[in-house]
């Protein structure tokens, strides 16, 4: 036992190594509380971070009107059938489309709206439009069919023989859609901005050219916001942010807060092929996530964070470029919203190590980048104490490069 009351990070080790499936490369840190853009550890020490719950937790860590909310769903109404109506699953949908558009439904995480977003595609189109594009370096999930969306082959490996009807193009290359696009072509689906891809931004125009061969060939064109949606990009939804208008938005990580909750959200032509009987989520749109999603909206509202998130945004983008004049090993810096990503020239992943031991989290994804996804509530000055400690790291990376 540690002297913080909680087990050690050591004996929740323990625990792990016999109990629980090794399918994850941990760090040998247990978590046991947060507050804000911190969190603390077993032994009690407190840490920054930038990349709080891969992006899930929006609003960081344990805020208050989320934490009411839930408490009082919970004493009042925890779980029903899908087959009932809840008025908290309306008035979320109600919420989300009025900031966005069509209609919605509701699952548990980004896979399974994914999953269900290529099976609307596919339902919604004529008999024998069946392929879908996706994007080299996208992530859109793990189930069987949004892995083999998945253009990287290392989460492939192994897996095979994976669906069929899927067709990969390199990112930001209107030519090449072009060329994989025919009239068996149900869908376009796409991140506007890659993030476990590295914080690849796509172009306005890029975007602007697959809505228009989307039309020309009878397609559907799908946004995976899993990522970019809730506030993140400082518009509701990043589509908005490009303003170029899908067919298919669907949403994940910040819709609830922290809440397991995914959800597809469609246009009004398009979502009644949805029908009963085609697809289901036992455990989507349950009172608890829905009355987390209906909080995590109205402090967004109320607190003003799309604006707090282009302040911040801008504040970082400038941090790393200056960062990047000083230190050659800094190829690249792609800021969009509160996606942050610095491309080096050398491997990223010392550098979550040197900042956790300095207590400030970060992440690295691509090999080479280092990427921050910090909370739509995160101040410049927290962004500031951030990444003195990450600037030094790098500082140290490039000197023993």
């Amino acid at each position: 036992m540690s002297t913080t009351g909680f087990l050690s990070s050591q004996e929740v080790i323990q625990v792990f190594d016999k109990h629980v499936i090794p399918n994850y490369g941990r760090y040998p840190i247990s978590l046991v509380r947060g507050e804000g853009c911190h969190v603390w550890d077993a032994e009690g020490k407190r840490y920054l971070d930038l990349f709080p719950g891969w992006g899930c937790n929006i609003l960081g860590y344990s805020p208050s009107r989320l934490v009411t909310a839930i408490q009082e769903q919970a004493a009042r109404l925890i779980h029903v059938p899908n087959t009932w109506y809840t008025e908290q699953q309306g008035e979320f949908a109600r919420q989300l489309t009025t900031h966005g558009f069509g209609q919605a439904f509701f699952c548990n995480s980004g896979a399974e709206a994914n999953e269900g977003a290529i099976k609307l595609a596919r339902l919604h189109s004529s008999e024998g439009k069946h392929k879908v594009i996706t994007f080299e370096n996208g992530f859109h999930g793990r189930t069987f069919a949004t892995l083999t969306a998945t253009a990287q082959p290392k989460y492939q490996e192994g897996l095979g023989p994976l669906m069929a009807g899927f067709r990969y193009a390199p990112f930001n290359d209107l030519e090449a859609v072009r060329e994989l696009i025919d009239d068996e072509t149900c869908a376009i689906l796409l991140e506007p901005v890659q993030g476990e891809g590295g914080v690849n931004v796509a172009t306005k125009e890029f975007l602007e050219g697959l809505r228009a061969l989307a039309d020309e060939y009878g397609a559907l064109l799908i946004f995976d916001e899993v990522q970019t949606g809730m506030g993140r990009l400082g518009t509701w939804f990043g589509y908005q942010h490009f303003g170029v208008q899908p067919d298919i938005m669907t949403l994940a990580k910040g819709l609830a807060g922290g809440v397991a909750c995914g959800a597809i959200l469609a246009t009004e032509e398009v979502s009644p092929s949805l029908r009963p009987g085609m697809h289901a989520s036992t455990f989507g749109g349950n009172p608890i996530a829905m009355a987390a999603g209906i909080a995590t909206v109205n402090t967004i509202e109320e607190e003003n964070l799309l604006e707090n998130v282009q302040i911040v945004s801008a504040h970082a983008e400038a941090k790393f470029k200056e960062l990047q004049e000083e230190l050659p090993i800094i190829q690249d810096v792609r800021v969009c919203g509160m996606m942050i990503g610095a491309e080096l020239t050398i491997p990223a992943k010392p550098a979550v190590q040197k900042c956790m031991e300095q207590g400030v989290l970060i992440n690295a994804t691509h090999d080479t980048v280092v990427r921050l996804l910090p909370s739509l509530n995160t101040t410049t000055e927290i962004f500031d104490e951030g990444f003195e400690v990450i600037a030094e790291a790098l500082r140290e990376m490039a000197d023993e490069a």
